[in-house]
């Protein structure tokens, strides 16, 4: 039988590093898109030119095409990432700060996602199929992230028990609509004054 010289030991792991090197520096972009798309969005709306986005990320425009070949591509991808950012920030919260004060932070940064993600609302509600998976996505994320961060707390006898965390996340949305849309030390003290609310009658 002839020998296989098609492998051998020196091709184990040394082989497979430059593939991971590829998709590292796909990763980076994508990423780089991502945060750019996300903070021009927040700026100029989801219409604005596309080389303002590759511009600021430091991309070519060949690059975001190949990624999002569509602007809806592009723009559900943000509110993922968005979304994805916001929900693991709860588990960092609640290793660094007390239960409480881990579920107040998060409620916070969870509010001003909703503030900076309204200019998306008109594009996320125009009908386009490639936001179905959006509404599922958002809860799928954040639920888990918020009950987590409920339980704690009230297993700690820093909140009250009788907390419903779909009703917490609702509220919160609703917190972020006042009315002077960029008035976001309102948004801070109503969600101040939610977390007090929560407090009474702990333990």
């Amino acid at each position: 039988m002839r020998e296989d010289t098609t492998r051998g030991p020196e091709d184990d792991g040394a082989g497979e590093q430059p593939p991971k090197r590829v998709r590292a520096d796909v990763r980076r972009n994508t990423d780089a898109l991502l945060t750019a798309a996300a903070e021009v969005f927040l700026t100029s709306g989801v219409d604005a030119p596309v080389r303002q986005i590759t511009a600021k990320a430091g991309v070519g425009a060949g690059t975001l095409y190949r990624h999002f070949p569509q602007r809806s591509d592009l723009i559900a991808a943000v509110f993922r990432h968005e979304v994805d950012a916001c929900a693991d920030a709860a588990p960092a919260l609640a290793a660094e700060y007390a239960p409480a004060e881990a579920l107040a932070r998060w409620l916070q940064r969870l509010a001003r996602f909703f503030a900076t993600k309204r200019g998306l609302s008109a594009a996320l509600h125009s009908g386009d199929s490639a936001y179905d998976s959006l509404p599922s996505y958002f809860e799928q994320r954040f639920t888990p992230a918020l009950t987590a961060l409920v339980d704690a707390a009230v297993k700690a006898g820093e909140i009250r028990s009788d907390v419903d965390p779909e009703d917490l996340l609702i509220a919160t949305r609703n917190l972020t609509l006042p009315a002077a849309e960029d008035d976001n030390d309102h948004t801070r003290r109503m969600i101040g004054l939610l977390v007090d609310g929560l407090r009474y009658g702990a333990g």
